[in-house]
């Protein structure tokens, strides 16, 4: 069985207890090393194989696999944050389905939660924003017409912005463009959850500036919206004059 596992965003207390289970008795582990703490390995079981995902291309994670599977061994391949998102999983996971073999996908904390968490703030806020967009600036990956990032913050909701982080001057231009306000409240997050943590509190119109100050130009995620610092409406979900199946609304 070959077990595609989210890490998480960096602190390795935030792997699910499923994946870390599956992760400590994997006979081989392909782990992204560029961007997974090696912390995470620390409970692997001895005598484990233990690939970096940085330096190989994809026919040589594939051969792992193979590998593996001939001799009946248990693979996880470790991906930072979700796998789902930005993974690159798919490629992988269409080859397994042409050879035959067996997968699980194990969801993990990415990094647009984490980086909120460590905020203490709500992408949803009632009356403020209750639409979450995860995108990145386009670069040498393309992205569809209709996705350009400047497209998307015509809609004014919450963001994140992955993969971005050296082409700010671009983004910024693009946020300017759709949410119009260069006031409009924006976090840097580098390597959130890591020992190294930055959070930069910044508007759009300060983005650029900030960042070179910090010198980030990878490795972060920019947060854009008004839920960072914004009045809201209460959530009706608690408002004692709201009903729902479990309780009866009081007067």
């Amino acid at each position: 069985m070959i077990s595609f596992v989210g890490a998480g965003p960096g602190d390795s207390d935030l792997i699910t207890v499923k994946g870390l289970k599956l992760l400590n008795a994997a006979d081989v582990i392909i782990y992204a090393g560029s961007l997974v703490s090696k912390d995470i390995l620390s409970g692997i079981k001895e005598g484990a194989k233990v690939f970096d995902s940085a330096k190989m291309t994809l026919e040589e994670v594939i051969e792992e696999f193979t590998k593996a599977e001939e001799a009946g061994l248990n693979t996880v391949r470790l991906h930072t944050g979700d796998p789902s998102i930005y993974g690159a999983i798919k490629e992988q996971i269409d080859t397994l389905d042409l050879l035959g073999y067996k997968y699980e996908v194990i969801p993990g904390v990415t990094s647009a939660t984490a980086a909120c968490a460590r905020i203490a703030k709500e992408f949803t806020l009632p009356e403020v924003s209750q639409t979450l967009i995860i995108t990145r600036m386009e670069g040498r990956t393309k992205v569809p017409e209709t996705e350009k990032l400047a497209e998307l913050a015509k809609h004014k909701t919450s963001m994140a912005i992955y993969l971005s982080a050296s082409l700010t001057e671009k983004v910024q231009a693009a946020l300017l463009e759709g949410y119009e306000d260069p006031n409009t409240p924006v976090v840097i997050a580098y390597k959130a959850t890591w020992a190294d943590e930055k959070i930069i509190y910044t508007n759009i119109a300060n983005l650029v500036k900030d960042a070179k100050e910090h010198k980030i130009t990878k490795h972060a995620l920019i947060l854009v919206g008004n839920f960072i610092n914004a009045h809201y409406e209460r959530s009706k979900l608690y408002d004692p004059s709201f009903s729902t199946e479990y309780r009866k609304a009081h007067e």
